[in-house]
């Protein structure tokens, strides 16, 4: 396996978000890249630097008035009198919008669905680095003779629908790893099929969001069950895609508590689906937030739990892609993604 990642994704550092009700530190800190980035020079790997794709990724998979809000949207908003440190909205997208905005305050409503998505003045850097370290993992796989590769990305990128921020996540470096994925597998011969599972805790609407029309891109996710958990107006077992996309989404909610057993089973549930599916490539959105002790999770995953998991997925044979997504229990990270990588690479070696 081989290990792509920028340093830069380490600087994006908004201080707060709004969370029910009150100004709250922000769980998704820099210390998280850093733990897992330690673990995997520990284990005698390389973090490869990733090259500059520059913007037709990102405009493959996110509207240009989004790209163009994200990219400009701090220097704009400390420009105006009277403004906080870091972006958040106080209004969001309404019913029947005639017209987009054009003040700051405006376009940040419109392109947040919550007010955890706080931008300051190195989140797009950082986000891009990202989307760059998830491009550059998909070339390696789809390009030469390795089978697997992990991006360690952050900001995490599921929540990122096609033209608004979410949880923590600005741009969806799961979709556009997936995307830059198809023209390559089609020039190769192959039928351009690709398949993501997002074992997150929470349910990937953005991925789905991005995807829901379509037929060559296969999205699965098991989450916990948005009638009760976050982001609680998507992820429904009823949701399977529109269009010439209907049944090629498939949500599996679990229900809030849930044990390590309930949740890798359900994963199991997931690969058998992608097996019928038989994509060319694989994509994981590898959230670490099933943890038994993480602050935002729901699911009973041990440490143990995680070997378990990454060799279901491994056991797949698929040419795959690994995509960092949550998880913020830091000090458990390197021990969690250690184990992950135990079960994966005991299974691919």
């Amino acid at each position: 396996m081989k290990f792509v990642h920028h340093p830069d994704a380490a600087l994006h550092h908004p201080a707060i978000y709004f969370n029910k009700g009150q100004l709250r530190a922000l769980p998704e800190k820099p210390e998280r890249v850093g733990a897992l980035a330690t673990l995997i020079e520990a284990r005698g790997e390389t973090l490869i630097r990733p090259d500059d794709y520059g913007s037709a990724p990102r405009a493959a998979v996110h509207s240009p008035a989004y790209l163009a809000f994200l990219e400009t949207a701090h220097a704009r908003w400390i420009a105006e009198p009277g403004m906080g440190d870091v972006v958040i909205p106080n209004v969001h997208r309404m019913q029947r919008v005639p017209s987009y905005p054009a003040s700051i305050v405006g376009q940040a409503g419109w392109h947040t669905f919550d007010t955890a998505c706080p931008i300051d003045a190195h989140t797009w850097t950082a986000t891009c680095a990202a989307a760059n370290a998830a491009v550059h993992a998909t070339k390696l796989v789809a390009t030469g003779d390795d089978r697997a590769a992990y991006a360690l990305c952050r900001p995490p990128g599921h929540h990122a629908t096609r033209d608004m921020a979410g949880g923590f996540c600005y741009l969806n470096h799961v979709a556009i790893a997936a995307e830059s994925a198809l023209p390559i597998l089609r020039a190769q011969g192959l039928a351009g099929r690709v398949a993501i599972l997002d074992v997150d805790v929470h349910h990937g609407n953005g991925t789905q969001d991005i995807f829901y029309e379509r037929d060559d891109v296969f999205f699965v996710s098991v989450h916990g069950d948005p009638a009760e958990f976050y982001p609680h107006m998507a992820g429904y077992a009823q949701e399977r895609g529109a269009g010439r996309g209907e049944g090629y989404t498939l949500n599996l909610p679990l229900p809030i508590g849930s044990d390590e057993a309930t949740v890798l089973t359900t994963i199991g549930r997931g690969l058998d689906d992608i097996a019928r599916f038989a994509p060319d490539m694989l994509f994981i959105s590898l959230g670490f937030d099933t943890f038994i002790n993480d602050p935002l999770a729901a699911f009973g995953v041990t440490t143990p739990g995680f070997k378990k998991m990454g060799a279901r997925i491994a056991a797949a044979g698929l040419p795959t892609v690994l995509v960092q997504e949550g998880g913020y229990a830091v000090d458990d990270l390197a021990a969690n993604l250690a184990s992950f990588l135990d079960g994966f690479e005991g299974v691919t070696a």
